[in-house]
């Protein structure tokens, strides 16, 4: 039986080529689409769940609100994770990650490498995390200063070869550090929230330790089996008051938590799972990047859409082609054909047509990948088609497709009554179906809902590229580790300046983007603090030169200046700073910062300037208070320079960098690259949501395409019967062209509402937004309309065309 039905369904798709192959053209690249999808989310959910005790593993995130500055962080203090570990049973281990010191330079043979993927751990990182030994003992790799345990990568890199524990690494660390690889580990997984090659020991680490005050560290705890996150939160006032509280005592007066909340700030903490961190956490201080659990829901929307789209184009050629099949459903009921046998013969054809569509769609999903790597940014490799959960799924694709794309039409076909459909009164019913017509609307609102989000993605990302930051990004080359220099800084700087095309030259350690350095600090308006007059802002040092070259404009006061001693205790502050002080007039006012976090100390610095406010974080965030000192920075060097120069400028400058620093890595970056880096995550939305779109739409044209190609069919006739009463080409095309016409219209309707709030909840996550403005639906709509009568105009055109005497030939 099963072989028969194969063999009647192979038939019957070879009999009628031209909708078996838009058919099958359709469901393939429906397919591709959702396996693509379909391997990026799993792949976006897989993050951190490697870890053995995966379950166990929670971060400690800090939740800071004072003086009206609230700041969300990935980070918490030094002390924090062994006083939990000390007083709290709940706590199995813990263990810390700094990676705040940036890059380091690392020697392979004369010359000096960058490596930036390095940081600072505790011995007991490896009993909180899971990672593969490839060779060493990890259990105590770490237990003693001047370890370092290192990836495959960076031995095989450095060293050619595996076989490297009891080797030294010559480090550019505090002067120059030899480390004593204990231990190599395979690659840390790309799904991981952090990954790195090189973990440094926590004892070499230059940083005032024991300050409960300080938030800079990533805390992760081991809780012990049973126990439950809320558990311990519940705890976390106690630790305050134990810890915390006493030094705030010290610097603020602060009595306790109650006096700190009626005061209007806050200082909480909380865990959260790592398993979470990839999708749930855009904190500050983020070890690495994170994506966003939003964009993992809207491309599996997008995935089940396209899908829909592919299966409603079979569902409504199946049925639009039932006056064809109407005589054979017919003729096999009379000789005996059961409703059931029906059923089963048009479902083995659907599933044989999404058996061949799967194929197909296997095919143009691995050619595919490379291309989808590079605009989702990830490393996908088509091995992972072929996983064994995977490979389930693929087996049971042509089953469930088949069935959801083709049992309606099976129903509708197998229940043709045989009299009525041999009298040939079946006919006039398949030129027009208010079924067809739902799954025109269905399908044409999902594209519209997918070109609607598409505009505002690529809208926000152009406002973002177009908006005044406050400070120009373009023309400004920043040269990294100039710290090598030492006390040769200052001359290179002045080398600089005499190469054609660099106009000013300034130090670039902290810069308007994310990943430069950050340094929060608490200043008070009074020489006492308490907590009604304290608040965080961000302290940047610079020279003279900054605010020139980064064009920043002056709203009141003046710049830093070298003639003036007095500058070394000023500073400049912000618009948000100078609002949130109070004053009318803050030049010459005092603001008080304290000396150390443990003491009551206070330093005096004098206002002597106000900077217009710029966007020195992502267009996510406010702009923060901030204030300016002068200072050395000159780490990273930042020049303002002749764009028409730069090819022959920057060698230039690599000749004088070299000259000083041999043997040392020269590296240089452009701003408005590292501006544009904060918009990754969109970026890649943008362009995926761009593709899936163009694909929704040529799925949804392929079934219009067939279903105008079957309309025109049907009505040769009446074509052929106006056109000898009178009817031009024009008002055939219309009659043709119409009705879908409407079906759009009606689609619009549905998808903009629906449009709207998905994406007004999008751009919620961005402080500075457009507005979705009605005309970003107008042009949706029309976008819509233009492509349906495009694709129904081009039958319609040739049905119109063709000579009415051959279609009345029969009459």
């Amino acid at each position: 039986m099963l072989f028969n039905n194969l063999k009647i369904a192979w038939r019957t798709l070879i009999k009628n080529k031209f909708f078996s192959l838009l058919n099958i053209i359709g469901l393939a690249t429906g397919l591709a689409c959702f396996l693509l999808i379909a391997l990026y989310v799993i792949d976006e959910l897989s993050y951190d769940r490697y870890h053995e005790k995966a379950d166990r593993i929670y971060r400690v995130n800090s939740d800071i609100l004072f003086g009206g500055n609230s700041m969300a962080l990935a980070v918490s203090s030094d002390m924090m994770g062994q006083t939990l570990k000390k007083d709290y049973p709940e706590v199995e281990q813990f263990t810390r990650i700094y990676a705040s010191n940036g890059s380091r330079l690392i020697k392979k043979g004369s010359d000096y490498l960058e490596e930036m993927l390095v940081c600072h751990v505790d011995s007991t990182f490896f009993e909180v995390f899971s990672f593969q030994p490839v060779a060493g003992d990890l259990k105590n790799a770490l237990d003693e200063p001047n370890t370092v345990v290192i990836s495959e990568t960076a031995a095989k890199k450095y060293f050619n070869n595996l076989d490297v524990v009891g080797k030294t690494l010559d480090v550019n660390d505090n002067g120059g550090t030899l480390y004593k690889i204990t231990a190599v580990i395979k690659d840390m997984p790309k799904q991981s929230h952090f990954r790195y090659d090189f973990l440094f020991s926590m004892d070499n680490l230059q940083y005032g330790f024991g300050d409960h005050l300080s938030h800079n560290f990533a805390t992760y705890l081991l809780l012990r089996p049973g126990v439950t996150a809320k558990s311990l939160e519940a705890k976390f006032p106690d630790y305050m008051n134990r810890h915390i509280f006493p030094i705030l005592q010290q610097v603020m007066q602060v009595k306790n938590l109650d006096d700190m909340k009626k005061s209007g700030n806050s200082l909480t903490y909380s865990l959260m799972p790592i398993k979470d961190i990839h999708l749930h956490s855009g904190r500050r201080a983020e070890l690495s990047i994170n994506s966003d659990i939003q964009y993992v829901y809207i491309f599996m929307a997008v995935a089940i859409f396209i899908l829909l789209i592919a299966c409603i184009n079979f569902m409504n050629l199946s049925t639009a082609r039932s006056a064809n099949r109407a005589k054979e459903v017919g003729i096999r009921k009379v000789l005996g054909t059961t409703y059931q046998t029906l059923i089963r013969q048009f479902l083995t054809e659907s599933t044989l047509l999404s058996f061949f569509s799967l194929v197909i769609a296997i095919a143009i999903a691995v050619f595919a990948l490379p291309l989808f790597n590079s605009i989702a940014g990830k490393q996908i490799s088509a091995s992972q088609f072929f996983q064994p959960l995977f490979v389930v799924v693929l087996i049971s694709i042509p089953f469930v497709i088949g069935l959801l794309a083709g049992i309606y039409p099976a129903f509708y076909l197998s229940s043709f009554k045989p009299i009525t459909v041999l009298k040939g009164k079946l006919s006039g019913g398949s030129k027009k179906s208010n079924l067809r017509s739902v799954l025109v609307i269905l399908q044409f609102s999902m594209a519209i809902l997918l070109i609607v989000g598409t505009i505002v993605v690529y809208r926000q990302l152009g406002y973002i590229q177009q908006k005044k930051l406050g400070f120009v990004k373009d023309q400004v080359v920043v040269i990294h580790n100039t710290q090598v220099l030492g006390e040769g800084t200052k001359a290179f700087k002045n080398e600089l300046l005499s190469i054609p095309g660099v106009k000013m030259v300034t130090d670039g350690g902290y810069l308007p983007v994310d990943n430069s350095s950050r340094n929060d600090n608490t200043f008070s308006k009074e020489a006492v603090m308490d907590m009604k007059n304290g608040f965080n802002m961000q302290v940047w040092n610079i020279d003279e030169n900054y605010i020139p070259v980064l064009g920043m404009e002056l709203k009141q006061g003046r710049n830093f200046s070298r003639e003036f001693q007095s500058d070394s205790m000023a500073l400049l502050i912000n618009e948000t700073t100078a609002q949130m002080l109070g004053y009318e007039d803050p030049i010459g006012k005092k603001i008080y910062k304290s000396n150390s976090n443990v003491g009551s100390e206070l330093l005096a610095f004098t206002i002597i300037g106000v900077v217009k406010n710029f966007h020195f974080e992502s267009l996510k965030q406010q702009i923060g208070p901030l204030c300016m000192r002068l200072g050395r920075a000159d780490y990273t060097i930042a020049m303002k320079v002749d764009a028409a120069r730069i090819p022959t400028m920057v060698k230039e400058i690599e000749k004088k960098f070299d000259a000083q620093a041999a043997g040392f890595p020269f590296q240089y970056s452009f701003l408005d690259a590292s501006f544009n880096e904060m918009y990754k995550a969109e970026e890649k939305a943008g362009k995926l949501a761009f593709s899936f779109a163009v694909l929704a739409i040529l799925i949804a044209c392929l079934g219009l395409f067939g279903l105008a190609a079957f309309m025109a069919e049907q009505r040769t006739k009446e074509i052929g019967v106006r056109k000898v009463l009178g009817a031009s080409v024009n008002q055939i095309m219309v009659l043709l062209s119409k009705d879908f016409l409407k079906l759009v219209a009606i689609s619009a309707c549905l998808a903009f509402p629906i449009s709207w709030l998905v994406m007004n909840k999008w751009l919620q996550d961005f402080a500075f937004r457009i507005d979705i403005g009605w005309w970003v639906f107008i042009v949706a709509g029309l976008m819509a309309a233009l492509i349906a009568l495009f694709t129904v105009g081009f039958q319609a055109l040739r049905a119109a065309l063709n000579n009415p005497t051959q279609s009345l030939r029969s009459e």
